[in-house]
């Protein structure tokens, strides 16, 4: 039986998360254990791997709204593989540096962009407004399935093959991707007759982000969160395999936790939001992540392993509660035409302090150590509750659809 347009859709992004999710532990593994690479050194590896949101996540918005969504993502999919497939050819000549894995992880990350932007887009497009949640949670419980299996599986594949040949799988499941997607329906890019400069569609965006009552604050709580996320991105390796001297299985085992959190975030997410509102459950997930990032760097022996995997299943979990009930109330909330440009605005502001998270936690674990300064980031997470706390959402038992951008005229 032939497949429905979102089966297809979902089967390509199930593909190449669950490559991503090897990937993900290959290519951190590569760098410390074929390279030697410092803390500042995987620090900059994290700040490459998101680099592009600060770079093009706002004119990714229009250029999504300009171009045949297939035909971008497919060409985006062989992009990202050839990226990868570049690496172990590197290592087979004998001419592998951390530069390269640098220009990798940039090439990956423009890919991802645009790629994104243009998945969030294309949903709406093929799913009915009363399903987005489900539809959400499905993507978010998937993601969280192969974050779960994913690292486990590449951690294995690492002790047995080694960390670059690893990589080959992460660079097969983005062509798989791309033979999948090629099936789907072309979208019919409409050309107007007057078409506004880019910088006046990207403002636009903008202001509406910024004046509208529940986005704005969402948008600031997953920029806080995600500095923080940056910097366990570019520690968790480093941390486990330097300081709690974890195997290459036994750090892919422990990484794996987050892909639990996220199942099970992601699986309770709607029942969770219908009992206590959505507003509601965005303050509670707020809280509940601070007691996992606080958890995640205690202890020694096998009781840092347990809190290890304690703490990032909570922390996790959490996160997928705040990304599901925000990305499907920006979905709904946002007029249809500005729908690209509301998404790539929330990625610029909220991914971009990914790199920046991520450059600032190598600088300081060499001095500090990656224990302390996961801690000192741990602490950070207290903003998450506070921005709700500090913006309408506190009054709220649900997120209004009604809910107007605000006339106070703000810079952009």
């Amino acid at each position: 039986m032939k497949l429905n347009s979102f089966w297809r859709w979902w089967l390509a992004g199930t593909t190449s998360h669950l490559g991503s999710a090897v990937g993900g532990v290959a290519l951190p593994l590569t760098a410390l254990t074929v390279l030697d690479a410092s803390a500042f050194e995987m620090g900059l590896i994290t700040a490459a791997g998101y680099l592009a949101y600060l770079v093009i996540s706002l004119p990714a918005g229009v250029l999504v709204q300009r171009v045949p969504l297939r035909g971008m993502q497919v060409a985006l999919d062989l992009v990202r593989a050839l990226a990868l497939a570049s690496i172990p050819l590197a290592w087979w000549l004998d001419a592998l540096t951390v530069p390269q894995l640098v220009a990798v992880a940039l090439v990956v990350s423009f890919g991802n962009v645009l790629f994104d932007v243009a998945n969030q887009t294309f949903l709406p497009e093929i799913v009915p407004a009363a399903q987005l949640q489900a539809r959400n949670s499905l993507n978010s419980g998937t993601h969280a399935a192969t974050q779960l299996g994913g690292p486990s599986l590449g951690g294995l594949a690492v002790q047995l093959l080694g960390a670059v040949p690893t990589l080959f799988v992460d660079a097969v499941s983005y062509l798989v991707s791309a033979a999948l997607l090629r099936t789907l329906p072309a979208r019919r890019v409409q050309r107007p007759a007057e078409r506004p400069p880019m910088v006046t569609m990207i403002r636009e965006g903008w202001r509406f982000v910024l004046r509208h009552p529940i986005i704005r604050p969402a948008m600031w709580d997953a920029t806080a969160t995600n500095f923080v996320c940056g910097a366990m991105l570019a520690l968790f390796p480093y941390y486990l395999v330097r300081e709690l001297h974890a195997s290459p299985f036994m750090v892919g085992l422990l990484l794996a936790a987050d892909g639990l959190g996220t199942l099970i975030g992601a699986a309770l997410t709607t029942r969770f939001t219908d009992r206590v509102g959505t507003a509601r459950g965005l303050i509670i997930a707020a809280f509940a992540g601070v007691a996992g990032a606080l958890l995640i760097p205690l202890g020694t022996g096998t009781v840092a392993y347990l809190a290890f995997a304690a703490g990032n299943l909570v922390f996790a979990g959490s996160g997928v509660v705040l990304s599901v009930t925000t990305r499907t109330y920006r979905m709904l909330a946002s007029p249809p035409e500005l729908l690209s440009r509301v998404i790539a605005t929330v990625k610029f502001v909220s991914w971009g302090a990914i790199p920046l998270g991520g450059l600032l936690a190598g600088a300081l674990a060499g001095p500090l150590g990656a224990r302390t300064t996961l801690l000192v980031f741990g602490a950070l997470t207290v903003l998450s509750p506070v921005i709700y706390l500090s913006s309408p959402i506190r009054r709220l038992r649900d997120l209004p659809l009604d809910a107007a951008p605000t006339r106070t005229e703000v810079p952009v």
